[in-house]
């Protein structure tokens, strides 16, 4: 259990989002610094400040608008320390990236916060009962790390999923709906995470998020595993999951529950996004809140990719870490590829 104290435009364009890095500084946009010239980076887990966003001749925010064209593709990182930290103050030389084991040239780099559209695909079923109200807690803690510009809706799902909220930036519609929420039933979340997936095409920012806050594995959807795993490695849409399970020792851990970790774990990382298992229901508030803060500050790493190929293929994405003096050994988090262009 980890310690929790969470391109520009081209035809058919893809988004990105956000893995997330905070701190109180304001974020940094390379100026393209001789080398040696990068401050001395530091860990912390403090919320950073917000700051204005450059805006475009026309009045866009090219920042936040993350895609990938011929010329260019954006990847968001998140950088954390071995105690779950993030770590933000990096600059351009700490990274390395490559496509399908191709080093490729950082020719863009920035630290920045934008607005997210986010769904909340909540568990409402039978065995959520006793788990509701610190579920409840969750959603409202997550809340407080919203920003104006945000967006939320709420899929709730037990034998199938609802869409209980549409896209709203009134987060008491939310809470006031599952104040009311009743446990019944069995567990659809494959099609509840279809569901949301399908509604984050209203989105109005670039920036997409879903967080799935559920029980245990599946029992009653209609989609297969392996069609919403296709699906979420298509969407530009990042996903993180808090699973609140049974002990892995407990009698009533039925199949469904004791594959759900690894069904989750599997659905939130190849996105970018990560898995929080929980056993204490006390600790779901903090997850939730820290998940709201990383999902609001990253690194943007851009490239022009050396294959410039138009074939629709999946080209596979790693960054990889210059280890900066002072530090403790750092992680990477970020989306694992993404599909080629095909016209």
């Amino acid at each position: 259990m980890p310690n929790m104290s969470k391109c520009l435009l081209f035809g058919v364009s893809l988004a990105f989002l956000a893995l997330p890095g905070i701190s109180e500084d304001k974020p940094k946009q390379d100026a393209g610094k001789p080398a040696g010239t990068a401050p001395e980076p530091r860990a912390t887990i403090e919320p950073r400040l917000r700051t204005p966003k450059a805006a475009e001749p026309d009045g866009s925010d090219r920042r936040s608008n993350i895609r990938i064209d011929s010329t260019l593709v954006l990847i968001p990182v998140s950088v954390t320390d071995p105690m779950n930290r993030f770590v933000t103050g990096l600059e351009r030389e700490h990274f390395k990236i490559f496509e399908d084991k191709v080093e490729q040239e950082i020719q863009q780099f920035s630290s920045e916060d934008a607005p997210l559209s986010v769904g909340l695909v909540f568990d409402t079923s039978g065995s959520m009962g006793s788990k509701l109200q610190k579920s409840r807690q969750a959603v409202a803690q997550f809340f407080k790390t919203a920003n104006p510009e945000d967006e939320f809706f709420l899929v709730q799902f037990n034998d199938r999923p609802v869409m209980a909220v549409p896209f709203t930036r009134n987060t008491e519609d939310i809470q006031n709906q599952l104040t009311f929420t009743q446990s019944k039933g069995r567990t659809a979340l494959l099609d509840g995470v279809y569901l949301a997936m399908n509604q984050m095409k209203k989105a109005h920012n670039p920036r997409k998020a879903l967080v799935v806050i559920s029980d245990g594995g599946d029992n009653s959807s209609r989609y297969t595993e392996s069609e919403i795993k296709n699906a979420v490695r298509e969407a530009d849409v990042q996903i993180y999951a808090i699973g609140i399970f049974e002990p892995v020792g407990s009698r009533g851990r039925t199949a469904e529950e004791m594959s759900g970790p690894g069904l989750l774990t599997e659905i939130a990382e190849q996105t970018g996004g990560r898995h929080f298992p929980v056993e204490n229901l006390n600790e779901l508030p903090d997850i939730a809140a820290k998940i709201g803060i990383e999902l609001r500050n990253q690194y943007v790493l851009g490239y022009s990719p050396k294959n410039q190929e138009r074939d629709g293929k999946y080209r596979r994405v790693n960054v990889k870490l210059i280890q900066p003096r002072g530090l403790p050994p750092l992680k990477a988090f970020f989306r694992l590829g993404y599909y080629a262009p095909t016209h």
